[in-house]
């Protein structure tokens, strides 16, 4: 038992080791290439093709007028403009667009509702039934919870004019990111992939995804892709290889952002997590063999793995996490093993090569980076910690296949500080059995540490420190909107 302990570890550390690396190489890839990057900035003014702006909403009564409004402001030929409300709502959202798409009559857009009583395949079921009555040469996507910029289809449209550009993404801003210590370190975390990330691949020549909104497709590529796919929780990053593979180039657009609102509190949190490590376990399982036997070049295919497997990383650390606590008896035990805990420095190694990763994307954002960056990276270190068993679990169940719906992301209308989302219609906070476990694994690792000082064991008294914190403050944000329901 203590050998098999031992390995299952040891190759945790050394997935965990090795996703650092790929970290580290896109951080230099990104360093190295963002003052040589072409100039993409220009006006889409001679080039104005058909555009159709959809807008995939389910149950947005708190943000559906904002989102329309913003679109209704595009600054873009009204003739060559079309907007699409892909409406799969069963309350009053409905009643909310039909009412605001008729005060924007006046303005003589081209606004139609496209309303599905069978909201069969979520979200991908409703852009690929709307697509198929889209009259535009060109497919902007915007999700509910995004305020896109009256001049966004000027800052885009233009790179188009190459015909091998598949899509075009956009970077993802934040309209609320000083709500909470939540809001922040999640503003931190997407920011590192919506510019080190995401900015790196582009540059490599790499595979990049769709993020879902803010972007927009040649509808000719999505077609020849094979269309929206609803057999993943992420159709985004799915179709994103799917045309890739087919040799569609995607355009990533570092300094073109769209504000959007982020959760604000765990449970919402949660379940956005969720999708987004399931559908990509659940994607890495589609395509990745696909990706194998391309003809790409080999350091995009290990990119790629990085990519599509991204998520397993929460199921490695924890792993190596629950693993870590029997290995200070089996340090003890088996002195013969000591090598183990000697090649576990190569975490610390992985440690160095992620905390490069953020410093960098936190000074491309903050003027004081320095501040930011000490104050938010611990905490988003041992926060991730915390929700790798709510996100492990979610991994498994996306390699293995297993099938669940798609759960959207409940909106708020947040945007400041003091703003309250406790008579949300949406949100409904349960105590679940992943909860009472995340509470559970902080009682785990304070043991942990406790057995560290009564075994003299030092070496992972600071992980086991980091872990109960992580498992302890998911534990507590996740119970806490229990107490406002």
């Amino acid at each position: 038992m203590a050998i098999l302990i031992t390995i299952l570890y040891s190759i945790s550390l050394l997935y965990i080791f090795l996703f650092s690396l790929g970290q580290l190489h896109l951080t230099w890839l990104y360093v190295r290439r963002k003052n040589d990057k072409s100039d993409l900035s220009g006006s889409a003014q001679v080039f104005s093709p058909k555009v159709t702006i959809q807008l995939p909403v389910f149950n947005e009564r708190y943000v559906v007028e904002r989102l329309i409004e913003a679109v209704s402001k595009l600054k873009y030929p009204k003739d060559s403009l079309e907007i699409q409300i892909l409406d799969d709502s069963t309350d009053d959202t409905t009643a909310i667009i039909l009412k605001k798409v008729e005060s924007l009559r006046l303005l003589k857009l081209d606004i139609n509702l496209i309303h599905r009583e069978n909201r069969s395949g979520f979200k991908a079921g409703a852009l690929d039934h709307a697509l198929k009555l889209a009259k535009g040469e060109f497919i902007a996507i915007f999700d509910a919870d995004f305020i896109p910029d009256p001049d966004f289809l000027k800052n885009t449209l233009h790179v188009f004019s190459d015909p091998s550009i598949g899509a075009v993404q956009t970077r993802w801003d934040h309209i609320n990111k000083d709500y909470s210590i939540l809001t922040r370190l999640q503003a931190f975390g997407l920011d590192a992939h919506f510019s080190v990330e995401q900015g790196a691949r582009n540059n490599a020549g790499s595979f990049i995804n769709f993020n879902g909104t803010c972007g927009i497709w040649r509808k000719e590529c999505i077609e020849d892709a094979g269309g929206w796919s609803s057999d993943t929780l992420t159709e985004d990053l799915d179709l994103s290889y799917r045309a890739q593979l087919k040799n569609w180039k995607f355009i990533y657009l570092e300094e073109i952002s769209t504000p959007g609102e982020l959760p604000v509190i765990m449970p919402a949190i949660k379940a956005q997590q969720y999708r987004w490590n399931k559908g990509a376990a659940e994607t890495a399982r589609k395509v990745f063999g696909k990706v194998v036997h391309s003809d790409i070049a080999g350091i995009n295919k290990v990119h790629a793995f990085f990519h599509l497997f991204n998520s397993s990383v929460f199921l490695s650390l924890l792993l190596a996490a629950i693993l870590s606590v029997p290995m200070l008896f089996i340090r003890r035990d088996h002195p013969e093993l000591n090598w183990i805990f000697i090649l576990g420095n190569i975490f610390l190694l992985g440690f160095m090569s992620i905390t490069i990763f953020y410093w960098v994307a936190t000074k491309r954002f903050n003027e004081n980076a320095s501040r930011t960056f000490f104050n938010l990276f611990p905490g988003f270190l041992v926060v991730s910690m915390g929700l790798s068993l709510h996100n492990g679990i979610a991994v498994i169940e996306g390699l293995l296949g297993i099938k669940t719906p798609f759960v959207r992301t409940p909106k708020f209308n947040i945007t400041r500080k003091g703003e309250s989302w406790k008579n949300n219609i949406y949100v409904h906070p349960k105590l679940n059995a992943i909860t009472l476990f995340e509470g559970l694994l902080c009682l785990y690792f304070i043991a942990g540490i406790a057995i560290g000082f009564y075994l003299q064991v030092n070496i992972l008294i600071l992980f086991h420190v980091m872990l109960a914190i992580g498992f302890g403050c998911v534990f507590y944000y996740s119970v806490k909107p229990l107490t406002h329901a």
